[in-house]
């Protein structure tokens, strides 16, 4: 005698629930104990350019809240001081409607001049960031460095040379220190997944 449906649809729902538990278990194993998010990290960082530029465009990214800037932001804007004190960086751009001016209050503390940075605070995506640098650089012939996070330069770099303007990428190590650390590679994760299904979106839209 066949099961009846009540059985049928308990069973279904019990083997999809397994199945289920095992890919979570799977995803918890390879996030947490191999280097699977530094791999991907590294994947989307792409090839690595020094800091060796006349502009430097500084991409901003989260705040904690009002007038504080956030872990990923930080980083970038100290990078980009590092590459200012290592010489050659004739202008920087910080680019950013949210982050952009306290980061030139970061940079302006810790020496670099006020006259060097120009601070682009329109944009809110990094679609925006590419179309409103583009606007400001355009017919400026010197050489560009573009500096964002390692897991943000896949699309950033793409934004940036789609809208028209060639960017030497500096990708920073961001979600490959956080991973060194396996605390925080779930947090890591998650920003890369994200920013995969941004990739997809801008993708569709045309704008990589």
């Amino acid at each position: 005698m066949g099961l009846t449906p009540n059985k049928r649809l308990r069973r279904f729902a019990l083997t999809a629930l397994s199945r289920l538990l095992s890919a979570l278990g799977l995803l918890v194993v390879l996030v947490t104990a191999t280097p699977l998010v530094s791999w991907y990290g590294r994947l989307l960082a792409g090839r690595q350019y020094n800091s060796k530029g006349e502009v430097l465009i500084v991409l901003g990214g989260s705040r904690l809240e009002r007038d504080i800037i956030g872990q990923d932001t930080y980083w970038r804007a100290v990078y980009a001081l590092r590459a200012y004190r290592e010489g050659g960086i004739s202008e920087i751009v910080l680019s950013g409607a949210d982050v952009s001016a306290n980061m030139a209050d970061f940079l302006t503390f810790q020496g670099v001049p006020q006259n060097l940075i120009k601070v682009e605070s329109r944009s809110r995506t990094t679609r925006e960031n590419a179309l409103e640098v583009h606007r400001l650089l355009a017919e400026d012939p010197r050489t560009k460095v573009l500096l964002t996070s390692d897991y943000h330069m896949f699309r950033a770099s793409r934004a940036f040379r789609r809208a028209g303007l060639d960017v030497r990428p500096w990708p920073i190590p961001d979600a490959e220190k956080r991973a060194s650390r396996w605390p925080y590679r779930w947090w890591v994760f998650l920003d890369e997944s994200v920013e995969t299904v941004k990739v997809g979106y801008y993708f569709l839209r045309g704008w990589l």
